[in-house]
Protein backbone atom coordinates (compact mmCIF):
# COMPACT_ATOMS: atom_id res chain seq x y z
CA UNK A 1 0.00 0.00 0.00
CA UNK A 2 1.29 3.49 -1.06
CA UNK A 3 0.41 6.62 0.92
CA UNK A 4 1.20 10.48 -0.08
CA UNK A 5 1.61 12.70 2.51
CA UNK A 6 1.00 16.59 1.84
CA UNK A 7 1.64 19.47 4.13
CA UNK A 8 3.17 22.66 3.69
CA UNK A 9 7.07 21.97 5.50
CA UNK A 10 8.72 18.96 6.12
CA UNK A 11 12.23 17.76 7.44
CA UNK A 12 14.86 18.74 7.18
CA UNK A 13 13.62 22.54 6.21
CA UNK A 14 11.59 22.85 9.05
CA UNK A 15 11.02 20.95 12.13
CA UNK A 16 7.78 20.84 14.14
CA UNK A 17 5.02 18.95 15.68
CA UNK A 18 3.48 18.10 12.30
CA UNK A 19 6.60 17.36 10.67
CA UNK A 20 7.44 14.91 13.35
CA UNK A 21 4.17 12.94 12.64
CA UNK A 22 4.79 12.16 9.92
CA UNK A 23 7.82 11.06 9.57
CA UNK A 24 6.61 8.73 12.27
CA UNK A 25 3.95 7.54 10.54
CA UNK A 26 6.33 6.77 7.18
CA UNK A 27 8.94 5.11 9.38
CA UNK A 28 6.79 3.00 11.25
CA UNK A 29 4.34 2.01 7.93
CA UNK A 30 7.13 -0.12 6.73
CA UNK A 31 6.12 -2.96 9.23
CA UNK A 32 2.32 -2.78 8.44
CA UNK A 33 3.25 -2.87 4.41
CA UNK A 34 2.59 0.91 4.11
CA UNK A 35 5.23 2.78 2.07
CA UNK A 36 5.04 6.57 2.30
CA UNK A 37 6.38 9.29 0.24
CA UNK A 38 6.01 12.96 1.52
CA UNK A 39 4.92 16.29 -0.63
CA UNK A 40 5.48 19.65 0.52
CA UNK A 41 6.74 23.14 -0.42
CA UNK A 42 10.47 24.05 0.15
CA UNK A 43 12.51 26.97 -1.28
CA UNK A 44 15.10 24.59 -2.09
CA UNK A 45 12.78 22.84 -4.30
CA UNK A 46 11.86 21.92 -7.05
CA UNK A 47 12.76 18.49 -6.51
CA UNK A 48 11.74 14.39 -6.65
CA UNK A 49 12.75 11.53 -5.15
CA UNK A 50 15.02 12.92 -2.30
CA UNK A 51 15.29 10.36 0.41
CA UNK A 52 14.67 11.53 3.85
CA UNK A 53 15.48 8.01 6.46
CA UNK A 54 14.14 5.34 5.44
CA UNK A 55 11.06 6.83 3.21
CA UNK A 56 10.82 9.38 -0.37
CA UNK A 57 10.32 13.07 -0.16
CA UNK A 58 9.34 15.92 -2.85
CA UNK A 59 8.90 19.37 -2.96
CA UNK A 60 6.89 21.58 -4.96
CA UNK A 61 9.00 25.23 -5.04
CA UNK A 62 7.76 27.51 -2.50
CA UNK A 63 6.55 31.02 -4.31
CA UNK A 64 4.81 32.92 -1.89
CA UNK A 65 4.22 32.38 2.46
CA UNK A 66 1.18 34.79 3.06
CA UNK A 67 -0.68 34.44 6.02
CA UNK A 68 1.02 31.44 7.52
CA UNK A 69 -0.02 29.36 4.24
CA UNK A 70 2.48 28.70 2.06
CA UNK A 71 1.24 28.94 -1.93
CA UNK A 72 3.30 27.19 -5.13
CA UNK A 73 1.84 27.43 -8.64
CA UNK A 74 4.19 23.88 -9.21
CA UNK A 75 2.56 21.98 -6.72
CA UNK A 76 -0.64 21.39 -8.34
CA UNK A 77 1.19 19.32 -11.26
CA UNK A 78 3.54 17.50 -8.67
CA UNK A 79 0.56 17.11 -6.59
CA UNK A 80 -1.68 15.28 -9.70
CA UNK A 81 1.18 12.91 -10.59
CA UNK A 82 2.10 11.63 -6.94
CA UNK A 83 -1.53 11.27 -6.30
CA UNK A 84 -1.91 9.44 -9.06
CA UNK A 85 0.90 6.77 -7.84
CA UNK A 86 -0.68 6.48 -4.46
CA UNK A 87 -3.77 4.36 -2.97
CA UNK A 88 -4.38 6.83 -0.19
CA UNK A 89 -3.69 10.60 0.08
CA UNK A 90 -3.36 11.74 3.88
CA UNK A 91 -3.62 15.64 4.41
CA UNK A 92 -2.49 17.54 7.56
CA UNK A 93 -4.77 19.99 8.51
CA UNK A 94 -4.75 23.23 8.72
CA UNK A 95 -3.44 24.65 5.37
CA UNK A 96 -5.55 26.24 3.37
CA UNK A 97 -3.96 25.87 0.03
CA UNK A 98 -3.84 22.46 0.55
CA UNK A 99 -7.86 22.69 -0.10
CA UNK A 100 -7.58 24.70 -3.06
CA UNK A 101 -5.17 22.07 -4.14
CA UNK A 102 -7.39 18.62 -3.61
CA UNK A 103 -10.23 20.36 -5.69
CA UNK A 104 -8.40 21.02 -8.78
CA UNK A 105 -6.73 17.83 -9.24
CA UNK A 106 -9.77 16.13 -8.55
CA UNK A 107 -8.65 13.69 -5.88
CA UNK A 108 -10.66 10.07 -6.78
CA UNK A 109 -8.58 8.38 -4.03
CA UNK A 110 -9.54 7.52 -0.34
CA UNK A 111 -8.39 10.47 1.53
CA UNK A 112 -7.57 10.98 5.48
CA UNK A 113 -7.08 13.94 6.97
CA UNK A 114 -5.26 14.27 10.75
CA UNK A 115 -6.93 17.26 12.13
CA UNK A 116 -3.65 19.30 13.76
CA UNK A 117 -5.21 21.92 15.11
CA UNK A 118 -8.23 24.36 14.72
CA UNK A 119 -7.09 28.04 13.18
CA UNK A 120 -6.80 30.20 16.05
CA UNK A 121 -5.11 33.01 15.07
CA UNK A 122 -6.17 34.10 11.62
CA UNK A 123 -9.58 34.84 13.06
CA UNK A 124 -10.58 37.50 10.56
CA UNK A 125 -9.23 35.75 7.72
CA UNK A 126 -10.88 32.31 8.94
CA UNK A 127 -14.29 34.21 8.02
CA UNK A 128 -13.36 34.37 4.78
CA UNK A 129 -11.97 30.22 4.40
CA UNK A 130 -14.63 28.86 6.28
CA UNK A 131 -16.77 27.73 2.88
CA UNK A 132 -13.64 26.32 1.51
CA UNK A 133 -12.76 24.57 4.73
CA UNK A 134 -15.95 23.25 5.66
CA UNK A 135 -16.28 21.74 1.93
CA UNK A 136 -13.19 19.98 1.82
CA UNK A 137 -13.69 18.42 5.21
CA UNK A 138 -17.05 17.12 4.28
CA UNK A 139 -15.40 16.01 1.33
CA UNK A 140 -12.71 13.92 2.60
CA UNK A 141 -13.31 10.26 3.98
CA UNK A 142 -12.01 9.90 7.26
CA UNK A 143 -10.98 12.83 10.12
CA UNK A 144 -8.26 11.83 12.59
CA UNK A 145 -8.11 13.81 16.03
CA UNK A 146 -4.97 13.48 18.14
CA UNK A 147 -6.91 13.66 21.27
CA UNK A 148 -10.55 13.14 22.66
CA UNK A 149 -9.89 16.43 24.18
CA UNK A 150 -10.04 18.06 20.96
CA UNK A 151 -12.38 16.26 19.74
CA UNK A 152 -14.77 17.49 22.13
CA UNK A 153 -13.89 20.94 22.61
CA UNK A 154 -13.63 21.75 18.79
CA UNK A 155 -16.31 23.44 16.77
CA UNK A 156 -15.17 22.54 13.79
CA UNK A 157 -14.53 18.27 14.61
CA UNK A 158 -17.73 18.27 16.05
CA UNK A 159 -19.82 18.77 12.95
CA UNK A 160 -17.78 15.70 11.66
CA UNK A 161 -17.66 13.00 14.86
CA UNK A 162 -19.81 10.13 12.38
CA UNK A 163 -16.50 10.05 10.25
CA UNK A 164 -13.78 11.01 12.95
CA UNK A 165 -12.02 8.78 15.28
CA UNK A 166 -8.60 9.57 18.10
CA UNK A 167 -5.60 8.55 17.46
CA UNK A 168 -3.23 9.82 19.42
CA UNK A 169 0.62 10.97 18.28
CA UNK A 170 3.23 8.79 19.52
CA UNK A 171 6.61 8.82 20.14
CA UNK A 172 9.27 6.20 19.35
CA UNK A 173 11.77 5.45 22.29
CA UNK A 174 13.85 4.06 20.38
CA UNK A 175 14.77 7.27 18.18
CA UNK A 176 15.59 9.12 21.24
CA UNK A 177 18.93 8.25 23.12
CA UNK A 178 19.20 7.62 27.19
CA UNK A 179 22.29 7.94 29.46
CA UNK A 180 24.65 9.90 27.34
CA UNK A 181 26.92 11.08 30.06
CA UNK A 182 28.96 12.90 28.86
CA UNK A 183 26.17 15.54 27.67
CA UNK A 184 24.88 14.98 30.93
CA UNK A 185 28.36 15.72 32.48
CA UNK A 186 28.54 19.19 30.41
CA UNK A 187 25.06 20.41 31.07
CA UNK A 188 25.20 19.20 34.81
CA UNK A 189 28.34 21.87 35.15
CA UNK A 190 26.50 24.97 33.38
CA UNK A 191 22.91 24.39 34.97
CA UNK A 192 22.97 22.53 38.19
CA UNK A 193 21.42 19.28 38.96
CA UNK A 194 17.90 20.21 39.37
CA UNK A 195 15.67 22.27 37.30
CA UNK A 196 12.35 22.53 35.87
CA UNK A 197 12.46 21.89 31.52
CA UNK A 198 10.74 24.10 28.61
CA UNK A 199 11.47 22.56 25.25
CA UNK A 200 9.40 24.56 22.10
CA UNK A 201 9.57 27.19 19.60
CA UNK A 202 9.28 30.68 21.58
CA UNK A 203 6.41 31.85 20.48
CA UNK A 204 2.83 33.69 21.24
CA UNK A 205 0.71 30.85 22.03
CA UNK A 206 3.40 28.78 24.43
CA UNK A 207 2.63 31.10 27.75
CA UNK A 208 5.97 31.45 28.57
CA UNK A 209 5.37 35.38 29.73
CA UNK A 210 3.65 34.09 31.42
CA UNK A 211 6.10 31.46 33.29
CA UNK A 212 8.21 34.49 33.41
CA UNK A 213 5.55 36.36 35.30
CA UNK A 214 5.07 33.19 37.66
CA UNK A 215 8.92 33.43 38.76
CA UNK A 216 8.08 37.02 39.96
CA UNK A 217 10.13 36.85 43.91
CA UNK A 218 10.71 32.94 43.70
CA UNK A 219 12.87 32.29 40.46
CA UNK A 220 13.12 28.82 40.16
CA UNK A 221 15.92 27.33 38.10
CA UNK A 222 14.16 26.85 34.75
CA UNK A 223 15.87 25.83 31.34
CA UNK A 224 14.64 27.10 28.00
CA UNK A 225 15.40 25.34 25.17
CA UNK A 226 14.29 26.63 21.65
CA UNK A 227 13.95 29.41 19.79
CA UNK A 228 11.63 31.47 18.10
CA UNK A 229 10.15 35.15 17.33
CA UNK A 230 9.83 36.10 20.28
CA UNK A 231 13.08 35.60 22.50
CA UNK A 232 14.51 38.93 22.68
CA UNK A 233 10.89 40.00 24.71
CA UNK A 234 11.10 37.20 27.18
CA UNK A 235 14.87 38.23 27.70
CA UNK A 236 13.86 41.77 28.20
CA UNK A 237 10.83 40.33 30.53
CA UNK A 238 13.71 38.03 32.35
CA UNK A 239 16.04 41.06 33.24
CA UNK A 240 13.07 43.55 34.40
CA UNK A 241 12.12 40.53 36.40
CA UNK A 242 15.64 40.66 38.06
CA UNK A 243 15.47 36.70 37.43
CA UNK A 244 18.95 35.15 37.45
CA UNK A 245 17.87 31.47 37.30
CA UNK A 246 16.46 31.40 33.66
CA UNK A 247 18.43 29.74 31.08
CA UNK A 248 18.28 30.55 27.27
CA UNK A 249 19.74 27.67 25.77
CA UNK A 250 18.82 28.56 22.36
CA UNK A 251 18.06 25.41 19.42
CA UNK A 252 20.12 22.70 20.68
CA UNK A 253 21.07 18.80 18.85
CA UNK A 254 18.97 16.43 19.60
CA UNK A 255 21.47 14.56 21.68
CA UNK A 256 21.59 17.99 24.02
CA UNK A 257 18.08 17.65 24.47
CA UNK A 258 17.78 13.87 25.58
CA UNK A 259 20.56 14.63 27.94
CA UNK A 260 18.18 17.88 29.27
CA UNK A 261 15.11 15.83 29.71
CA UNK A 262 17.14 13.01 31.27
CA UNK A 263 18.70 15.83 33.80
CA UNK A 264 15.43 17.83 34.49
CA UNK A 265 13.58 17.66 37.73
CA UNK A 266 10.17 18.23 36.22
CA UNK A 267 8.82 19.78 32.51
CA UNK A 268 6.92 22.75 32.36
CA UNK A 269 4.51 23.56 29.48
CA UNK A 270 2.50 26.80 30.20
CA UNK A 271 1.23 26.87 26.48
CA UNK A 272 -2.08 29.31 27.35
CA UNK A 273 -4.08 29.15 23.76
CA UNK A 274 -5.51 26.32 21.26
CA UNK A 275 -2.81 26.79 19.02
CA UNK A 276 -1.27 24.45 20.99
CA UNK A 277 -3.07 21.24 20.13
CA UNK A 278 -1.22 18.73 21.51
CA UNK A 279 2.36 19.20 23.08
CA UNK A 280 4.64 16.51 21.73
CA UNK A 281 7.46 17.88 24.31
CA UNK A 282 4.84 17.24 27.14
CA UNK A 283 4.60 13.91 25.78
CA UNK A 284 8.66 13.73 25.59
CA UNK A 285 8.72 14.34 29.24
CA UNK A 286 6.47 11.53 29.83
CA UNK A 287 8.43 9.41 28.10
CA UNK A 288 11.58 10.17 30.28
CA UNK A 289 9.70 9.90 33.54
CA UNK A 290 9.15 13.65 34.62
CA UNK A 291 6.17 14.76 36.11
CA UNK A 292 4.91 17.30 34.47
CA UNK A 293 2.86 20.32 34.71
CA UNK A 294 0.90 22.09 32.07
CA UNK A 295 -2.63 24.41 31.47
CA UNK A 296 -6.04 23.66 30.95
CA UNK A 297 -6.65 24.63 27.39
CA UNK A 298 -9.05 21.89 26.34
CA UNK A 299 -6.63 20.08 23.81
CA UNK A 300 -4.29 17.14 23.82
CA UNK A 301 -2.04 18.32 26.58
CA UNK A 302 -4.81 17.62 29.47
CA UNK A 303 -5.00 13.94 27.51
CA UNK A 304 -1.08 13.53 27.68
CA UNK A 305 -1.07 15.20 31.72
CA UNK A 306 -3.87 14.62 33.92
CA UNK A 307 -4.24 16.18 37.00
CA UNK A 308 -2.75 14.55 40.12
CA UNK A 309 -1.91 11.48 38.64
CA UNK A 310 0.86 12.25 36.02
CA UNK A 311 1.58 15.90 37.29
CA UNK A 312 0.02 19.21 37.76
CA UNK A 313 -2.68 21.33 35.45
CA UNK A 314 -3.41 24.96 36.14
CA UNK A 315 -5.66 27.47 34.54
CA UNK A 316 -4.55 29.07 31.67
CA UNK A 317 -2.75 32.60 32.30
CA UNK A 318 -2.78 32.35 35.66
CA UNK A 319 1.02 32.98 37.29
CA UNK A 320 -0.04 32.32 40.70
CA UNK A 321 -1.28 29.08 40.55
CA UNK A 322 1.66 27.75 38.00
CA UNK A 323 4.06 29.62 40.83
CA UNK A 324 1.75 27.37 43.25
CA UNK A 325 2.25 24.34 41.43
CA UNK A 326 5.87 24.67 41.01
CA UNK A 327 6.61 24.84 44.48
CA UNK A 328 4.44 21.98 45.02
CA UNK A 329 6.97 19.77 43.04
CA UNK A 330 10.02 21.38 44.16
CA UNK A 331 9.35 20.95 47.62
CA UNK A 332 8.01 17.56 47.71
CA UNK A 333 10.09 14.81 45.72
CA UNK A 334 8.16 12.10 46.54
CA UNK A 335 5.33 13.37 44.96
CA UNK A 336 7.71 14.60 41.92
CA UNK A 337 9.05 11.29 41.72
CA UNK A 338 5.49 9.50 41.77
CA UNK A 339 4.11 11.40 38.94
CA UNK A 340 7.00 10.60 36.63
CA UNK A 341 6.54 7.44 37.32
CA UNK A 342 3.11 7.52 36.31
CA UNK A 343 3.45 10.00 33.17
CA UNK A 344 6.03 7.21 31.78
CA UNK A 345 3.54 4.29 32.32
CA UNK A 346 0.76 6.61 30.68
CA UNK A 347 3.54 7.18 27.69
CA UNK A 348 4.09 3.23 27.40
CA UNK A 349 0.02 2.88 27.82
CA UNK A 350 -1.55 5.24 24.92
CA UNK A 351 1.61 7.53 23.20
CA UNK A 352 3.88 5.12 21.52
CA UNK A 353 4.53 5.41 18.13
CA UNK A 354 3.64 1.09 17.36
CA UNK A 355 0.19 2.00 18.55
CA UNK A 356 -0.46 5.31 16.17
CA UNK A 357 0.93 3.57 13.66
CA UNK A 358 -1.02 0.85 13.44
CA UNK A 359 -4.36 2.29 13.79
CA UNK A 360 -3.56 4.52 11.08
CA UNK A 361 -2.56 1.62 8.80
CA UNK A 362 -6.01 0.10 9.95
CA UNK A 363 -7.61 3.03 8.91
CA UNK A 364 -5.83 2.90 5.41
CA UNK A 365 -7.23 -0.38 4.64
CA UNK A 366 -10.61 0.21 5.50
CA UNK A 367 -10.96 2.62 3.49
CA UNK A 368 -9.65 0.99 0.38
CA UNK A 369 -11.95 -1.94 0.86
CA UNK A 370 -14.46 0.92 1.08
CA UNK A 371 -13.73 2.23 -1.95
Amino acid sequence: MKVLHFFKCYYPDSVGGVEQVICQLAEGGRAHGVTSEVLSLSKRGPFRNQPYAHHITHAAKLDLYLASTGISLSVFKDFRELAAQADVIHYHFPWPFMDIVHFFSDIKKPTVVTYHSDIVKQKNLLQIYKPLMYRFLSNIDHIVATSPNYLKTSSVLSKYKYKTSVIPIGLDSAHYSFNNLQRQDYWRQRLGGKFFLFIGALRYYKGLHILLEAMRGVDLPIVILGAGPIEKELRQQANQLNLHNIHFVGALSNEDKFALLELSYAVVFPSHLRSEAFGISLLEGAMYGKPLISSEIGTGTTYINIHQETGLVVPPSDPITLRNAMLILWQNSELAASYGENAQKRYQKLFTAEQMVEQYSNIYRSLLIEK
